[in-house]
């Protein structure tokens, strides 16, 4: 009997993350070779040669998400990496730096012993991909100087214009072909094509399971709580040319749909509006982000971060330019007006009340442009937006009660919207103390707006109970 055999999703999802990890330990100890790669290079390689794969990304946000990141933050500031640097980059340097006094001296430091960071081994290769950042060859040029191993780049250059062009993927496809060539030097033995062939089809039997679990937000009510894509992505990540996130991914879309059809929603009856979240989850305080939108009665149903890991294409196509444009076409390695086209359509397919931005202090490229993006979007479909600051892995930079504050009024003005928006003369509208959450005189203008709009647009009877004194004169 598989040990799986009856698992629930949550379970699976545990099971594999930690076999990953084994995996690769065990890699090590038998003298194969384990890779580090950065979270959205392709994996297909790699997993091809039978080499074991460790994302740093992943196990740093690991590390946030458990409260381990301060300790490995202070490594890596001892060692000279500047606060300015992707916290990612400043966790995994902190962790590489104990690993390898722990390679020297053969004993653990205590701020590994004391750790909840995952137990992962060092690489002897390092493959990274410039399609999510620039920040990530540095990072991994870093990493292969200091620990003198070999550094595959895989160059995917920045789409100023949409549709892809032949030629843009035809240049990617040749950098497959060269990482393919370095991989063959470093292995010592050719690749196997037709292997290959067999872990795309498993990854692309990955991707197809996780697009069904997404696609569950479009239900309303809903039955998937959008957090759960944070939670689940780990296998996306790390997993996605193995059947590990295949058969992970099937179970919990097997779990939505049985409890779609049974009327088993995600919040219970109590689901009051939807938002989208635009950039990086705050790993340490992922709690915090979904539970206090949970008691507002929010849910989160479109998030085009884990979308990133929608990597679909032909896997028949030997040319390998269907598969580079699946590796260039992720929304933050495209231009402003397709970016704001991608995160139209999941407000729209997710049936979306507004928006909240991620001002996220190490990560310029997923915070770059936001405001612009906020406001096309608005301009487009009339939905609130709010941001707050936080960064993904580095505690310090995030303030519960500015979170708290902002969306609160995000979803104040949700709710005002979907009221105003349904409303009829033949309506009773109650509002009490609209502007809550905004500066006084910014609450007193939106209060005031909203009732000239019942007025003069509506005509419905209309209880409005408020602070503002100024609006009775």
């Amino acid at each position: 009997m598989s040990l799986t055999q009856g698992m629930t999703a949550k379970k699976l999802l545990g099971y594999y993350q930690n076999k990953a990890d084994q995996d690769a330990r065990e890699a090590k100890a038998r003298g194969d070779l384990v890779c580090w790669s950065a979270s959205v290079a392709p994996s297909e390689f790699c997993v091809t040669m039978g080499i074991a794969m460790i994302y740093p990304e992943t196990h740093a946000a690991g590390i946030g998400a458990r409260k381990g990141a301060i300790d490995m933050l202070d490594v890596a500031a001892r060692k000279g990496y500047n606060i300015d640097c992707c916290s990612y980059g400043r966790v995994n340097m902190g962790y590489m730096e104990c690993l390898k006094e722990t390679a020297i001296t053969g004993k653990k430091p205590d701020v590994l012993v004391n750790s909840p960071a995952a137990d992962v081994p060092l690489p002897d290769l390092v493959i990274t991909c410039n399609n999510i950042c620039n920040t990530l060859l540095k990072w991994y040029e870093n990493l292969a100087v200091e620990l003198d191993i070999p550094c595959i780049v895989i160059d995917v250059p920045f789409n100023h214009t949409m549709p892809i062009p032949e030629y843009a993927k035809a240049y990617i496809a040749d950098q497959f072909r060269n990482a393919i060539s370095q991989l063959e030097v470093i292995c010592g033995r050719p690749f196997d094509w037709k292997k290959f062939k067999e872990v795309k089809d498993q990854t692309q039997r990955s991707v197809y399971h996780w697009n069904r679990i997404a696609d569950m937000a479009q239900y309303k009510p809903s039955p998937l709580n959008g957090f759960d894509l944070f939670n689940y992505m780990a296998l996306i990540v790390a997993c996605r040319s193995l059947d590990y996130a295949e058969i992970t991914f099937k179970a919990f879309a097997d779990e939505l749909e049985k409890n779609l059809k049974a009327g088993v929603y995600a919040f219970k009856g109590a689901e009051k509006t939807r938002f989208q979240w635009e950039g990086i989850a705050v790993w340490p305080h992922l709690g915090h982000t979904f539970k206090t939108m949970k008691n507002l009665g929010s849910i989160m149903t479109g998030t085009a971060y884990p979308a990133l890991w929608d990597l679909h294409y032909d896997a028949n196509d030997e040319s390998l330019h269907s598969m580079a444009e699946a590796y260039t076409r992720i929304y933050i390695n495209t231009c402003l007006s397709n970016k704001v086209e991608v995160l139209l359509n999941i407000m729209e397919k997710g049936k979306i009340d507004g928006t909240i931005y991620h001002l996220n202090r190490s990560c310029k490229l997923m915070s770059f442009l936001n405001v612009e993006t906020a406001e096309i979007i608005k301009e487009a479909n009339g939905k609130p937006y709010v941001s707050f600051d936080g960064d993904q892995t580095d505690p310090n930079v995030y303030s519960e009660a500015q979170y708290e504050t902002r969306v609160q009024a995000l979803v104040e003005m949700m709710e005002a919207n979907v009221a105003l928006r349904y409303a009829t003369k033949h309506s009773l509208i109650l509002f009490d103390e609209i502007g809550r959450g905004t500066a006084t005189y910014d609450g007193m203008a939106l209060a005031q707006a909203m009732l000239e709009y019942i007025d003069e647009a509506i005509g419905a009877k209309t209880l409005f109970s408020t602070h503002y004194h100024e609006l009775t004169d």
